[in-house]
């Protein structure tokens, strides 16, 4: 494998690298400043990546400047690619999926990203205030203004995915084009209806998270110091190695790492060839924020793991296995909320 082996976005005929580009840690939520940002870009254009991911709600639109900066003279080069849905200031109508808040979020994309386009619009996660209709009626309108070229889904439920290719045959608008999941040799719920459905639709499968917010880094080992993370404040609990709900995730972790010396490669190596193996999946978007960081992915591109590696991998954690629902991308209102699921007298 290389970065120069192109691969086709779903049934869109766009040819991607193996890689894209994320860019959620540019600016203050990665502490990673322009300068450094811009820096990556060009390193990993330069490599043979051809698409960036961003998101409005990313450092409440910061990735998004910093992205148009590094792109000015180069954005011909680039399969560019946002995200809107989450909160991207304290207003709080300033967010969701309705045509209302779409046809402002989508102009304040590209007049960050320095742009007339993007190539890829997403819905950054279901909302089910809002009418699946509604969403991709406005997402068809961009479409054919020009604004957009093609529009895709991010850790939607199997059940949402098919809803939204029926709504898009009913009312015969452009079929959504993608969709953008969590995926590594720790969280592979995906692989259950997820990426059946993805094949049986022709989307393109962009996944994030190869490392599994990294503990698939090479830090997560059992005995070892718990590892820092500037991740944890955000999120109490998900990286305590000592918490109970991440004793089984811990030890998988500390067994792919030893499968990983074994095996002659880095246990990013690892984790990056088991992602792209799978057939179904287009490329993994890697998120470096840092030279060493983005260095380590490029030099996973080369690597091609062996079958008997890959058989491994499945006695050492089984297909379709999620430690915890919150790796998923998305708690189900249903689990999250006590009053779906408990009667009120």
């Amino acid at each position: 494998m290389s970065l120069s082996d192109l691969r086709t976005l779903g049934r869109t005929g766009v040819r991607v690298s193996p890689f894209v580009l994320g860019a959620m840690n540019f600016g203050a939520r990665g502490r990673t400043s322009h300068e450094e940002s811009i820096a990556l870009v060009h390193r990993a254009l330069d490599a043979g990546v051809n698409a960036i991911d961003t998101a409005d709600t990313y450092s409440h639109g910061e990735s998004e400047t910093i992205v148009g900066k590094a792109l000015r003279g180069r954005r011909d080069e680039v399969i560019l690619a946002s995200k809107f849905h989450n909160a991207v200031d304290d207003d709080p109508t300033h967010r969701g999926n309705s045509r209302r808040w779409l046809t402002r979020a989508v102009e304040d994309s590209l007049r960050r990203l320095d742009t007339d386009h993007l190539d890829l619009y997403q819905i950054h996660r279901p909302e089910a205030v809002t009418e699946i209709d509604e969403t991709l009626g406005t997402l068809d309108d961009l479409v054919r203004a020009g604004k957009i070229r093609y529009y895709g889904t991010s850790v939607f439920a199997p059940a949402e995915l098919v809803e939204a290719q029926w709504v898009a045959d009913r009312r015969k608008l452009n079929r959504l084009a993608t969709e953008q999941v969590p995926y590594s040799p720790l969280i592979r719920g995906i692989e259950r209806e997820t990426l059946p459905i993805a094949r049986k639709y022709g989307l393109g499968v962009l996944t994030y998270g190869p490392l599994a917010a990294g503990w698939l880094s090479g830090q997560y080992r059992v005995s070892a110091a718990q590892p820092e993370s500037y991740r944890a404040e955000n999120i109490p609990g998900r990286f305590d190695i000592d918490a109970p709900a991440n004793a089984a995730k811990l030890v998988a972790a500390d067994t792919l790492a030893v499968l990983a010396e074994e095996s002659g490669l880095t246990l990013i190596e690892l984790a990056i060839g088991f992602v792209l193996a799978h057939p179904d999946v287009t490329a993994a978007i890697i998120g470096p924020r840092t030279e060493a960081h983005l260095d380590a992915y490029l030099r996973a591109a080369e690597v091609t793991l062996a079958p008997d590696v890959l058989d491994r991998i499945d006695e050492i954690i089984l297909p379709g296995t999620v430690f915890a629902e919150r790796d998923t991308g998305k708690i189900p209102d249903a689990l999250a909320d006590p009053a779906l699921r408990r009667s009120v007298a």
